[in-house]
């Protein structure tokens, strides 16, 4: 049996750490405040219990993503949205690097951002989001062309995330190059930078593959929307 890491339960790790301020605890369930993020810390195995704090915390009708659930069908009604596969990737060899002509995006930023990630689709970006780490960004005459960020944090990592380019400029660069200056921030803190990909995405996994990222693990994210009446 391996040792356990950080990097098997990032959303409890960075729950229980780095973004304690952000969580919200109902029994056995724990997750982001809603406006921050969507992700949500559960036993593996779902007991009665668990699917009515899960309900609680997260009220009627709100779509929530598990990691990892064991008995990914839920309670009658609970409506099973979708299942797909996940890889959790680490970047031990991942070479970083400044980008001179990125900058820090802040909370002025987030209607451009949220009309970049409108676009673009490269996951879940709420409104106050932008509060979990350093998100970096490229404007073209001031139009915000490219993003990337930190999102969670669990213990020695940081999570690479929201990595994106308007289709008008891709072919650039200007992602990876934003990955890099990225994981150069997060490096010199001493922490080591990862990240999550849909395991359809077979192009972001070899792309990530060439940078140094490594696969760690496969896993399932399955989707539920709350009973409506919770």
């Amino acid at each position: 049996m391996r040792d356990y890491s950080p990097l098997d339960t990032p959303v409890r790790s960075a729950l229980d750490g780095a973004h304690s301020r952000f969580r919200v605890t109902h029994g056995n369930v724990a997750g982001y405040q809603r406006d921050v993020a969507p992700f949500i810390a559960h036993p593996l195995l779902m007991a009665d219990d668990d699917w009515a704090d899960l309900a609680a915390l997260g009220g009627p009708g709100v779509t929530l993503p598990l990691i990892e659930l064991e008995n990914p069908t839920p309670p009658s009604g609970w409506r099973l949205v979708s299942q797909f596969g996940l890889v959790q990737m680490t970047g031990e060899l991942f070479a970083t690097a400044p980008e001179p002509d990125a900058t820090r995006l802040g909370r002025s930023d987030v209607p451009d951002i949220l009309d970049l990630v409108a676009r673009t689709k490269p996951g879940p970006f709420l409104d106050r989001t932008i509060e979990l780490g350093t998100y970096l960004g490229i404007r073209r005459d001031g139009r915000l062309i490219a993003m990337a960020g930190e999102r969670m944090h669990p213990a020695g990592w940081t999570e690479i995330s929201a990595v994106c380019t308007d289709p008008d400029f891709r072919g650039e660069g200007l992602a990876t190059r934003l990955m890099r200056a990225v994981g150069a921030g997060i490096v010199a803190r001493g922490e080591t930078p990862f990240l999550h990909a849909s395991a359809a995405n077979v192009g972001a996994i070899r792309l990530y593959t060439q940078l140094g990222f490594d696969l760690r693990k496969e896993s399932v994210m399955t989707i539920v929307e709350t009973p409506r009446d919770a």
